[in-house]
């Protein structure tokens, strides 16, 4: 540093330094013996190889070098690629003085001191023959080989940047000096603020950090840590030599692309810590077979990391697995194209023989019974349900499942009911029932899932799940998490780009008299004894049905709305690719909204082959296939209409064509309207907005939403926009799936194994009397006609007193399953007690069936869709951050009349104090201060509730005496529910309020926060000025209520912030300022702005 400057060289000495730190020994460019037009460093070559092989004479050592030095392909590329395979694997050598040949290896990475580690910089490297000479800053050398070349950048000069070093390495090095680049596997660059490992065909935007040392340890931050950490993490000789050897991957010549990988430190860590988690539970090993789950976020780069753990696994587990068999699992035909490419273009990096992807279970078995070792397969598993049986008993066979949230999540039996009227007629002689074609009888069947039947193929195999939403069943099934790289993670990394949300729902209405008929109907049907069951999921089905997501009217607008914002989005930025998905409930809807974006935009559906064909070149035209802007896709069914959407829906090979041509950048076709298609596993990186119109939650949603999450030059985020408002699911999936522990605790599976050893007995002791055993060994016909008959008794038997016998059965068995729910995934029941729950979980099924009237979920649902389909009216597209819940009035007269029907006291408090919360949460996004107090109120009245039977549990009290007091605690549960009726009408005239005060009801929000901090602090500020003031600071709100993306934005709020100081300073409030009041005023506008 001189006169306070800070110069690059000062940068480069402190680099090799840290470098000489981690193991290396420094030289500088201009000691090396060498020419500027030489380099490999002989010196260290020659050395290395002399201390390897004594044997070999001078011109063996000169054969070795010269093999080295001139391989000679038609490109740099496949140069690069032929000499790096060289000096990884070595070569087999003919002697020249002996009549021998033997194996030479130019790195020696079973021993790595035996290897010379060197670095250097200042290298001047000559070309035009020695007229000139390019000066790469740093290089690193093993045995000689430049294996990696590093270009630094001033920190302190603005206009020295990043991507200037990446230039100046992929082009000006790539262009002038390729007789270095030919060796260099690997590339860094770094301005010390960011550094960043890559490879010399590495995309500016996919070089990436390298932020631990150990995978236990925190990533590291931005600056002097990070590059400490890249150079600890990878550079150290050991971990140098690992990354050379296994985790540098150019895929096979056949797929005629140029491309070179070095992973990530996320796959780094997976690989190493899945590969010894395998060893150890492999089955020949002694093991369970659970090879463990790894937990990486979409679009991580999870089918990378499979490509380098089987590698591992067939080069550094040859003691343990021998040669392995891997089998990769996947659930659909895209994702097995997808995964299938890659494998099958990687045969030469992963060193197994052969890689292809199977056709049927027979094709398998074929392959399976064909060897005893090696090979990788690569399949659907629905292709193990084809048969059962016995594929291959060998342990050295390894199943990676991609996506194993999905393909693997049922390895217990499971009760299947086939009862339908129609298929009763069809007896045989035997008195067997089976459906026309012969192949399915009726009766009470046990059945497997798909992880059950790929067992009972491979039993011996050890299994390995991958996933970016991993589920307690598949903690289960595969083990536990081994390694985990989360969404956030990913995202503050750069590995994937950030994901932004925006709601635009639409406003649908119903007009009242036919809201008010729709509840009419279900209160009849209650009372021809539909179960409340069902009378909540048909009400809970109708809230997302076909009758509003797929009304016309209701569609226009979405159509014009995407439209509208999918041009806006592509003006603003024209030289960036930004293609759309939008998607829906179902085909029908899907096909509904393609009409409605046919009519509002028709130009879209002119088929082109691109925007602008006079812009590609002759090869580009003919890959790409003449589309419309907006297609389709979904697979379809035989009995789809109109004939229109079933042409439109295509056939298998049309669907795989419109998958490629939206993977194709410069394709015409730039929005695909989705149904269940290309919603997990589908990468296609231009992809920069989603439009859903689709219920979503958990790992489904996590799934979808992360189709926009890839990186891709020019994308700064993937934009969700919304029509159904999916938020609260988003932030459960995002809570469940961005990085929090995974999975109950164990303290929670044994309080839900209790509880569900304690139901199952109750249940056991209720129906002593009729004899379950028969139905674990009867045929499946048999089987259903003892359903019948034990839910015949369940409804027979006849009690005393209150509840009924089904009531307490019923209730039983709800309590069972919930608790089942949890201990059956995680695999805490034996097989016996996973009988008696499903026996008992059918019976109640059938009870509920048999005690109800005409009216099921199905009718109901039928009968409401067409009362909506009437009554339906669509007010326009509103952008908003959460649609509140409807407010029900507790004062009109349907309601009290609704309460007066509840006969049991708890019953009506509970439900009163659910309805009070509501209605106090809604006010809250209002007026945060008034809600406060009602809240205290409620609270207070919730304590008293709560200590209402203190007094109710001496068990020696006389049975007559119990019922006094009983009604003495009904009394005081009524009082209780009075009071909260009281606490209701307080809230109303609150709210109304504003009415007097003559202000808006957002202005008493802000009005309330005024009066109540100068009452709390006793200064003086008139009333009506407090109303003038409120009126302005809502006004002030108004002028961002334009801005959507507010929760994001820190700028908007600083601004708010800032103008808000500056109005009630103006106005005097405080009379003497207070941080403190103004802080409160500003919550109160921020919580405001936030919900409003």
């Amino acid at each position: 540093m001189k006169n306070g400057k800070f110069y690059e060289s000062e940068f480069e000495k402190g680099f090799c330094a840290l470098v000489e730190q981690a193991g290396w020994s420094y030289t500088h460019g201009s000691e090396l013996n060498r020419l500027t037009s030489e380099t490999l460093y002989e010196a260290d070559l020659r050395s290395y190889l002399s201390a390897q092989y004594p044997m070999l004479s001078a011109s063996e050592y000169d054969a070795i070098v010269g093999n080295l030095r001139n391989i000679g392909e038609d490109t740099l590329y496949h140069t690069l690629r032929a000499t790096f395979t060289l000096y990884r694997d070595g070569f087999i050598f003919n002697r020249l003085e002996a009549d021998e040949q033997m194996p030479v290896h130019y790195i020696d990475f079973e021993h790595p001191e035996k290897n010379i580690f060197r670095v250097t910089n200042q290298v001047e490297v000559a070309y035009n023959g020695v007229e000139k000479v390019r000066i790469p800053d740093v290089l690193l050398l093993v045995n000689g080989i430049p294996t990696c070349i590093i270009e630094l950048k001033n920190p302190t000069d603005p206009n020295a940047t990043m991507a200037k070093a990446h230039d100046q390495i992929h082009i000006r090095y790539r262009r002038d000096i390729p007789h270095l680049i030919r060796y260099t596997a690997l590339s860094v660059i770094s301005d010390m603020s960011n550094s960043r490992l890559g490879t010399t065909y590495t995309p500016y935007e996919h070089y990436y950090a390298w932020k631990k040392v150990n995978n236990s340890d925190s990533t590291a931050g931005a600056g002097l840590p990070e590059l400490q950490t890249l150079i600890a993490g990878a550079f150290t000789p050991i971990r140098f030599l690992q990354l050379l050897r296994d985790f540098v991957y150019f895929p096979d010549l056949k797929k005629g692309k140029e491309e070179e990988i070095v992973c990530r430190y996320p796959q780094f860590f997976a690989t190493h810590a899945l590969f010894h988690h395998i060893l150890t539970h492999q089955k020949g090993n002694g093991g369970d077979g659970k090879g463990g789950t790894y937990f990486g976020a979409t679009g991580c780069g999870k089918t990378y990391t499979m490509v380098f753990l089987a590698r591992q696994l067939v080069l550094r587990g040859k003691k343990q697995l021998g040669s392995p068999t891997i089998v990769i699992l996947v659930d659909r035909e895209d994702l097995q194209n997808q995964s299938g490419k890659l494998f099958v273009n990687s045969s030469d990096f992963l060193s197994n023989g052969d890689v292809r992807v199977i056709e049927s279970r027979h094709d398998l078995a074929k392959e399976l019974g064909n060897r005893g070792s090696g090979g990788i397969f690569i399949c659907t598993i629905q292709k193990f349900c084809e048969e059962m049986g016995l594929l291959s008993d060998r342990s050295n066979i390894i199943c990676f499942s991609d996506e194993a949230h999905r393909t693997q999540n049922n390895i217990f039996s499971k009760i299947k009911i086939v009862d339908n009227v129609e298929k009763r007629k069809k007896a045989t002689k035997r008195g067997a029932l089976v459906c026309d074609d012969g192949s399915v009888k009726l009766g009470v069947f046990i059945t497997r899932g798909f992880a059950a039947h790929l067992r009972a193929a491979l039993p011996n195999a050890t299994y390995v799940g991958f996933t970016g939403t991993p589920t307690d069943d598949c903690i289960h099934v595969f083990g536990e998490v081994v390694d985990k790289y989360t969404m956030r993670e990913a995202v503050r990394d750069g590995i994937t780009v950030d994901i932004k949300y925006i709601a635009r729902l639409a406003r649908v209405t119903l007009n009242k008299e036919q809201a008010e008929a729709i509840e009419a109907y279900y209160k009849l049907c209650a009372e021809e004894g539909a179960t409340e069951e069902d009378i909540a999921a048909s009400k809970k089905a109708m809230s997302s049905m076909e009758g509003i997501l797929g009304n016309e009217q209701r569609l226009a607008r979405v159509a014009a709305d995407i439209a509208s914002h999918y041009e806006t989005m592509c003006d603003d930025k024209p030289d960036v690719v930004q293609k759309a998905m939008i998607v829906c409930s179902n085909r029908e809807i899907a096909y509904k909204l393609y009409c409605a974006l046919r009519k509002e935009r028709p130009n879209w559906f002119v088929p082109h082959r691109a925007p602008d064909e006079s812009k590609l070149t002759k090869d580009e035209l003919e890959r790409l296939k003449e589309l419309p802007m907006v297609n389709l896709v979904a697979t379809r069914n035989k009995d789809d209409k109109p004939k229109e959407m079933y042409d439109l829906l295509g056939d298998k090979p049309h669907r795989q064509m419109l998958d490629a041509q939206f993977k194709e950048e410069k394709s015409n076709f730039k929005i695909a309207i989705v149904v269940d298609m290309w919603i997990t596993g589908f990468d296609v990186p231009c992809l920069a907005v989603l439009y859903n119109d689709k219920p979503l939650q958990k790992h489904t949603l996590i799934q979808t939403i992360s189709r926009v999450n890839r990186k891709y030059p020019g994308k700064e985020f993937g934009l969700i926009v919304d029509y159904i408002g999916i938020h609260e699911n988003m932030q459960q999936a995002l809570k469940m799936y961005g990085g929090d522990a995974i999975g109950i605790s164990d303290d929670e599976l044994k309080l839900a194994t209790e509880a569900f050893r304690n139901e199952l007995q109750i249940i056991k002791e209720l129906m002593h009397k009729f004899n379950v055993e028969e139905f674990f060994t009867a045929t499946p016909f048999r089987r259903l006609f003892i359903l019948q008959e034990a839910a015949e008794f369940v409804l027979n038997q006849i009690l005393p007193e209150k509840p009924t016998f089904k009531t307490r059965f019923t209730k039983h068995v709800k309590r069972l399953k919930q608790a089942y729910n949890i201990c059956h995934p995680a695999g805490s029941l034996d097989d016996a007690e996973t009988a008696w729950a499903q026996f008992f979980m059918g019976v109640s099924s059938y009870v509920l069936k048999m005690s109800g009237s005409q009216h099921d979920t199905e009718s109901m649902n039928r009968a409401v869709a067409s009362m909506v389909e009437e009554a339906i009216k669509v007010t326009g597209m509103e952008s908003i951050f959460s649609e509140a819940e409807q407010e029900e009035d507790i004062f009109d007269d349907e309601f009290m009349h609704k309460l007066d029907d509840i006969k049991m006291p708890n019953t009506k408090f509970q439900m009163l104090v659910k309805m009070l919360k509501r209605a106090i949460s809604e006010y809250k996004k209002v007026n945060k201060v008034a809600a406060k107090r009602f809240e205290e109120l409620l609270q207070a009245t919730i304590d008293e509730y709560n200590t209402r039977d203190n007094f109710t549990f001496t068990n020696e009290t006389a049975t007559d005496a119990i019922n006094r007091i009983q009604e003495e605690v009904d009394k005081k549960v009524d009082a209780l529910s009075g009071k909260l009726v009281d606490i209701f009408a307080k809230l109303n005239v609150d709210k109304a309020k504003f009415k007097d005060l003559g202000i808006t009801f957002e202005e008493k929000a802000f009005y309330d926060i005024l009066v109540d901090l100068r009452d709390s602090r006793k200064f003086e500020y008139p009333n009506d000025r407090c109303i003038e003031l409120a009126k302005q600071i809502k006004t002030l709100i108004d002028k961002t209520a334009v801005h959507a993306d507010w929760l994001n934005n820190t700028n908007l709020k600083k601004k708010l912030a800032y103008d808000l100081m500056k109005l009630l300073y103006k106005n005097g409030y405080p009379p003497r300022w207070n941080q403190e009041i103004f802080d409160k005023v500003l919550d109160q506008v921020e919580h405001f702005r936030t919900y409003n």
